[in-house]
Formats: C-alpha cells, sequence, structure tokens
C-alpha cells in the first residue's frame, strides 16, 4: 500500500471520528440533581426564573410557590396563590412573575382566570392585575415576552372538552392596552411557545376534545412560526414535522437549539423521556439524550446556558406528581 493511500485512509478515520465526536457533544448530559429540601410535588405547574433563583408555581390544588437558590442549592417556601392555578405558562417582567390564562378547577370543564395574577418575589405576595378580555379568556396557551409586550398564543376556553383557539393577542405592560393579532395556523393546547430573534415558535401540543372522548390522541406534528414585526405565520416544511408527537411538553431556546423536552400522548402510559432540537440555522431537527424521568406539565429553564426542569407528571395525566430536579448541559 503506498503512502497516499495510507493518508487518505488515515484522514477519513480522522474525519470519521470528529463526526462521530460531534454527534456526541450535540446530545447533551442530563443529571438528577441532589438539593438541601425539595420543592412541593406538582403539575401542570409553571417555572421561571428571576435572578438567582427559580420559581416553582401553580399546579393542581392550591400549592405554596417552592423557591430554589441557585447559589445554596436549597429550596424553601413561598406564598399560596390566592385560587388554584394550573395549565399555564409564567412569563417574568421586570421582577415580577406574570400569569395570564391560566385555568382553575377540575378537569374536565376548568375554567380560565378573569384576569392577570402577579407574584411580586421581593414582596412574597400576590396581587391581581388587569382584566383579561372576556371574549379571549383561554387557558393552555403559549406566552412569551419581548420588550414590553406579552404574546399570547392559541389555548382551549373549556378546559378540556373542545373549544381550543388559534387567537394571538398582545399585552402592553405599560400602556395595559390588548390588542388582536393575526390568528395562527392552527389552533393547539398543552403547549409552550418560545421565543428567538423576534420570531414566536410554537411546537407541539394538541386540541384536547374531552367532548369526544379524545383528550390525549390529537396531537399535533407542524411547527408554526408567528413573525412579530410582520403579524405574519408561517409553518415549518413537513420534513420538520416533530417525529414523537405530544403535548405538554416545555420549550426553550439554547442557543440556535429550540429545545423540545418531555411531554405526554396516547402512544405510551409512561410520560415521554424524550428530548429534541429543532437547529433554526441548519432548519433540521436532532434528538438529544432523554430524560433522567420522563415528565409532562412543568417547565424548563435556561440559566448559564444549561437546561434545568422540574416537576411535572410522571404519567399521562396526573399520576404520580414529581417533585425532582434535572439539569441539561451541552458536552465539551
Amino acid at each position: 500500500m503506498n503512502s497516499q493511500r495510507i493518508l487518505f485512509i488515515f484522514n477519513l478515520f480522522l474525519l470519521s471520528c470528529l463526526s462521530f465526536s460531534q454527534v456526541i457533544e450535540s446530545k447533551g448530559v442530563w443529571q438528577t440533581l441532589e438539593t438541601i429540601n425539595s420543592p412541593v410535588a406538582r403539575h401542570e405547574n409553571s417555572f421561571v426564573r428571576v435572578k438567582n433563583k427559580f420559581y416553582l408555581l401553580g399546579g393542581r390544588g392550591i400549592k405554596p410557590i417552592s423557591i430554589y437558590n441557585v447559589k445554596t442549592n436549597t429550596w424553601s417556601q413561598g406564598a399560596k396563590p390566592p385560587v388554584e392555578i394550573h395549565h399555564f405558562q409564567a412569563v417574568t417582567y421586570k421582577g415580577n412573575i406574570y400569569i395570564f390564562g391560566a385555568m382553575t378547577g377540575k378537569y374536565p370543564y376548568e375554567t380560565p382566570l378573569p384576569n392577570i395574577l402577579i407574584y411580586n418575589p421581593k414582596k412574597d405576595i400576590w396581587v391581581e392585575g388587569a382584566e383579561i378580555p372576556k371574549e379571549r379568556r383561554r387557558g393552555s396557551a403559549g406566552v412569551v415576552i419581548q420588550k414590553n409586550n406579552a404574546y399570547i398564543v392559541s389555548g382551549i376556553v373549556d378546559g378540556h372538552n373542545s373549544t381550543h383557539v388559534p387567537w394571538v393577542d398582545v399585552y402592553d405592560f405599560k400602556t395595559k392596552i390588548w390588542k388582536i393579532l393575526k390568528d395562527a395556523p392552527r389552533p393547539r393546547d398543552h403547549f409552550h411557545a418560545a421565543i428567538n430573534d423576534g420570531k414566536i415558535y410554537a411546537v407541539g401540543g394538541r386540541n384536547s376534545s374531552y367532548a369526544t372522548k379524545q383528550t390525549f390522541q390529537l396531537t399535533i406534528p407542524e411547527v408554526d412560526v408567528y413573525d412579530i414585526d410582520t403579524n405574519n405565520w408561517t409553518t415549518l416544511g413537513k420534513e420538520n414535522n416533530i417525529n414523537v408527537q405530544r403535548a405538554g411538553a416545555s420549550c426553550v431556546f439554547l442557543g440556535d437549539d429550540l429545545v423540545l423536552i418531555g411531554g405526554e400522548s396516547i402512544s405510551q402510559k409512561e410520560a415521554h423521556q424524550d428530548v429534541d432540537a429543532y437547529n433554526i440555522k441548519t432548519k433540521t431537527w436532532r434528538k438529544l439524550n432523554n430524560l433522567k424521568r420522563g415528565r409532562h406539565g412543568s417547565q424548563a429553564i435556561v440559566y448559564k446556558k444549561e437546561i434545568y426542569i422540574v416537576a411535572g407528571s410522571g404519567n399521562r395525566g396526573g399520576k404520580p406528581e414529581l417533585y425532582s430536579m434535572e439539569k441539561f448541559t451541552k458536552n465539551k
């Protein structure tokens, strides 16, 4: 074998090793965190960050806030909400936590709250915010923040029964004025929205339909994208439909990756461990490493380039409620 052929084979070997390492790197690592004290187990809750503290709030029943201090690795307890709140994607604005369109009450005919609900972490108090227009109230919607505006995407009007909607509304924190925007291409509920560079991504979810005995069945594969500047929606091509359809998943941006975490579906009793990432530059999906514990009905936080998720339900439906927290780190 001549020297040129040996060099070619060696270079090919190096290239294959590099490609393999890139695949390994892209999958990342999940670890279950050991903490001082534990949060209150719950599901259909939210989980958001204010500075160096994470706030786990809501869920079925009236449960106190669980507060995680990143610096001390310790959980403590905050105030209970004034009413039961569940099925919402909480957001933060100027140090306060805002809840748009939470639902209250019992399955399957839960009702949306009539007002924005606000939690002040400094004072550990809940206050009632502006009224939500009666004809636009719903729960289980996607909510994101850009500048001084909150965008509320889709959701369901009557709990889990049948009236899922494609509505999009924006709330101006400064003027306290609501405005109706262009409807999404399709209704969806039990999903989270994520925002990157002025574009809102609606991914996962379903059309809950207790009325037709299809509460879990009608999952949505398409990914819809809303451009705030143009007030227009587009749908990613069919090749970029989500591979494992599920609802109740969490969705966050980690750099250029739109990461879809966990969820529930009719395809299995256990909550999904699946974690998938859509890269907005390469416009392709790839599978990341699974959660240590499948879960749905919670929310994820990105902090210092890592993803944290806690609580949720371990099976389709409401049980068992979890309290464990996991962290995702990209391989170095």
